[in-house]
């Protein structure tokens, strides 16, 4: 298995769950910053999207050699 791919799968998994939190929660709430379960589906989306660069620069690095 090409080293980087499980950080790029894993990435794409925490970044689809934090986004479904987020339009589920637009969906019955709206947008308020003082909701912690906004700030949780931010903070998925972030570490999510990082994993994804982080997999996908070894994968491309790898991938030269």
């Amino acid at each position: 298995m090409r080293e980087g791919l499980i950080p790029a799968i894993l990435g794409t998994a925490v970044t689809a769950a934090g986004t479904a939190m987020r339009v589920r929660d637009m969906r019955k709430h709206g947008m308020t910053k003082r909701d912690t379960r906004v700030a949780i589906g931010a903070g998925l989306i972030g570490l999510g999207l990082a994993h994804i660069a982080l997999g996908s620069i070894d994968l491309l690095q790898n991938g030269r050699s």
